[in-house]
């Protein structure tokens, strides 16, 4: 069997998400690692690995977002903000927004397919999927290697994400290994 076709974005997969004691904590993190794992393995070095990072001086409505949590802003809070698995020499892009569909991320993947996994459901990988698809390209979202800030916001999305057929798929990481 192959790998899947396209590129794996792995959005967001940070300790900052998965820290019990973070109030970013996305309950279901670390029931999705094996299968983030398992995505990465097939599709090699095309993965790329999306990190949410605080801007050294947030502007605008993100100035207020900043005061809100200031616990991020904090020398505490930097260990939090390095990923959970060790990306090796795949690509890292580092965005200090919510979506992550970056001309730095685009440039890497190109015209796609996307298969899209990480964390939040409702948050970031919903705000990176809506752009690249309006970009035309074709993103598979791996329901159950994504994890939301609650059971019942990740069902929601992905039954938003569904009504943007055939520009994005939901999908389950068997289907996508499958497909390899």
């Amino acid at each position: 069997m192959g790998s899947p076709p396209g590129w794996l974005l792995v959005v967001d997969y940070q300790e900052v998400f998965r820290d019990p004691t973070s109030p970013w904590t996305t309950p279901r993190f670390d029931d999705i690692r094996p299968r983030v794992r398992s995505l990465v393995q097939a599709f090699g070095e095309r993965v790329v690995f999306t990190r949410f990072v605080v801007p050294e001086r947030p502007e605008g409505a993100w100035a207020d977002y900043y005061r809100r949590y200031d616990y991020f802003t904090r020398p505490h809070a930097i260990p939090l903000f390095q990923l959970s698995e060790d990306p090796g020499a795949r690509t890292v892009v580092d965005v200090p927004t919510f979506g992550k569909w970056v001309p730095e991320v685009a440039d890497v993947v190109g015209d796609g397919p996307l298969t899209v996994a990480g964390v939040a459901t409702d948050c970031c990988v919903l705000s990176t999927v809506l752009p690249a698809a309006d970009a035309g390209v074709h993103v598979q979202v791996v329901s159950d290697a994504c994890a939301g800030a609650s059971d019942e916001a990740h069902a929601d999305t992905m039954r938003i994400l569904g009504c943007y057929a055939p520009l994005v798929e939901v999908t389950t990481t068997a289907e996508v290994l499958a497909a390899g």
